[in-house]
């Protein structure tokens, strides 16, 4: 796939380019001037060549151009560090420039060519011809109709690919799973649907993984480096239950694993940073330091607040975004004090403003029902609080938590018209969706209690129509789609990082074929120390840069920006180059002509 991207590529695709008298420009800048002016002439040329035929390649034409003259401008190239007026520069006037890599020129022939080619019409998910036509009423809409069966037949080709929990031979498949797993234990059914007995027996060492879960000897060296090191782990029992004993090349159940197995670049790049830093604080990606005005507190936005009383999970997640504070599953000593409990409770009670208070950590759905109860209560009790959120993920890593008990504590919270509270879980696979599951969920719902979801958008979700279905089978649960997340950009998960355009592409061409209602979620991008910045808008960011490497350089606004008269600087931000994703799913046996139009994504 490199080869297709070259120089060569570029002088097929502009050689007019190659044309521009670079004698005259005896300066950088002045050559940079003749380049604006090569981009001005070559729109001009291809949108009067196009007018009138194709509105979409007018549209192409004008970002590519609009794209093209801000990376060449001097000011987005101080911001990103790399010129690429330098680079073509170089190259038209035959310098070798061995540090531009085929990502490299994967993004600039992409841009050139679709200003002097416009669309890329072969690249359309649905090839099916819906253009107009003579017909009108009932003969015009039974057309339509037939298209659009069409349409959905191709979303469901997609989607007949992905395995999920809730069918019939994963359902089998788990039962037999679970039967090896307390056949270990020597346990019956009404232990292993104890979430006490869960949590009592979280598997942390590679013995006992290894003798109830099959696995390879990547995932067992990675495990074994990971605890030698006192690095934080731990699956529950039921978790595991979730992985396949067989078809370990399936991918069928990757994303469960990656979601707990950690990665040996994970381990060696945690190892190092702890090795720099004394302790795991280095990891600290969103700045949470920073926006802590007192322990227990973050405060990033005016009217809502996070409250950490309880810092551990059942389970640590790979790339949690708090892996720098969590000492270990459920580490003994997780739980604040007291003083520091009661102090965070009276600091927001002291700052009205705060109507929303989400309750998280670390899990805070893994503290004794005792617990929950005192620390929650003490918050429903704040007069100015509207909204309580619990951010938990024991309705994936142990759902036989959300007892009856539990769920009629939180529901009697609830004083419509007063105070609302609300679930928000991560379901990061339909593969995690289980009877159990909408056993717990539906307990929840019975209690007024919305459940909602945020997908962090990995690499091992990211294939064509896998985030559709997922949300499509969340709804049949009764869990709503809150937020897509863009996976963070930590260099220690460089392995679950997928291009942002990979995300806008799935946003524009895959959940836009859903009913509304399965795509309620909102696609972010997390802006350390600042918070969310929405890649729906074009106004929370651009294109700065491109690295030689073939990374896309952004330029991230706060959220702030236009609200207030003076707003915090933006965020620079470097991506995932696509051509090294788009090999990535190559390896995994995806056919990337479905991808193409990944491209026009910016």
């Amino acid at each position: 796939m490199q080869k297709s991207f070259s120089l060569a590529g570029l002088q097929k695709i502009v050689p007019s380019l190659f044309m521009i008298d670079c004698g005259g420009s005896d300066t950088l800048d002045r050559w940079r001037h003749d380049l604006f002016v090569f981009i001005d002439e070559l729109e001009i040329e291809a949108l009067n060549r196009f007018s009138g035929e194709n509105l979409g390649s007018s549209r192409r034409m004008n970002q590519c151009a609009s794209i093209l003259r801000i990376l060449f401008s001097a000011a987005a190239e101080r911001k990103s560090g790399f010129s690429i007026t330098q680079a073509l520069y170089d190259i038209v006037n035959g310098v070798e420039r061995d540090d531009l890599s085929p990502a490299f020129y994967a993004e600039i022939n992409s841009l050139f060519a679709g200003l002097v080619q416009g669309g890329d019409a072969d690249a359309a998910i649905i090839a099916a011809d819906h253009g107009d036509n003579e017909l009108e009423g009932r003969e015009a809409a039974l057309l339509r109709s037939a298209q659009l069966d069409g349409m959905e037949n191709r979303v469901t080709s997609f989607m007949a690919r992905y395995s999920d929990g809730l069918n019939a031979a994963s359902v089998a498949r788990r039962a037999r799973r679970r039967e090896r797993i307390k056949a270990y234990f020597k346990i019956d059914d009404e232990q292993w649907y104890d979430w006490r007995w869960q949590i009592d027996h979280i598997v942390q060492d590679i013995y006992t993984l290894s003798r109830i879960l099959t696995m390879s000897r990547a995932e067992k060296e990675a495990v074994v480096r990971a605890r030698e090191n006192a690095l934080p782990f731990g699956v529950t029992p039921y978790y595991l239950s979730l992985m396949d004993d067989d078809d370990l090349d399936a991918r069928r159940d990757a994303t469960v694993r990656a979601q707990v197995l950690p990665p040996t670049e994970y381990v060696d790049q945690v190892i190092e940073s702890k090795g720099r830093e004394g302790d795991l604080s280095g990891l600290d990606y969103m700045r949470e330091e920073d926006t802590s005005p007192i322990d227990l507190i973050t405060r990033r936005y005016p009217a809502i607040c996070i409250f950490k009383p309880f810092n551990t999970c059942p389970q640590i997640c790979v790339y949690c975004q708090r892996n720098w504070e969590i000492e270990d599953a459920m580490a003994a000593d997780a739980l604040a004090s007291p003083a520091k409990i009661e102090a965070a409770v009276k600091w927001i009670g002291e700052h009205p403003t705060i109507r929303e208070v989400l309750i998280t950590g670390g899990d805070p759905l893994a503290m004794s029902d005792e617990l929950v109860e005192r620390i929650v209560t003490m918050v429903a009790e704040i007069p100015t609080v509207e909204r309580i959120r619990i951010g938990t993920r024991t309705l994936v890593t142990m759902p036989m938590r959300i007892t009856e008990r539990l769920a009629s504590f939180l529901g009697s919270l609830r004083q419509p018209g007063v105070r609302e509270v609300v679930v928000v879980t991560h379901v990061e696979h339909s593969y995690e969706l289980t009877p159990e599951v909408a056993i717990a969920v539906d307990r929840l719902r019975r209690q007024g209690i919305g459940v909602y979801n945020q997908l962090v958008y990995t690499f091992f979700v990211s294939r064509r129509f896998e985030a559709a279905f997922l949300r499509r089978r969340l709804r049949q649960v009764g869990i709503d789609p809150y937020y897509s997340f863009n996976a963070k950009g930590k260099e220690e998960t460089a392995d679950y990082r997928v291009p942002i355009a990979r995300l806008l592409q799935e946003q524009s061409e895959e959940a836009r074929l859903s009913p509304g209602i399965e795509r309620t979620d909102e696609a972010v991008f997390n802006v350390p120390g600042q918070g969310k910045g929405y890649l729906r808008s074009l106004r929370q960011r651009q294109l700065i840069g491109i690295d030689p490497d073939g990374s896309r350089v952004y330029e991230f606004f706060p959220w702030e920006d236009g609200i207030v008269k003076v707003a915090p600087a933006p965020y620079i931000a470097r991506d995932v180059p696509i051509l090294d994703y788009l090999e990535r799913l190559n390896r995994i046996g995806e056919n990337v002509a479905e991808y193409q139009s990944i491209w026009r994504y910016f």
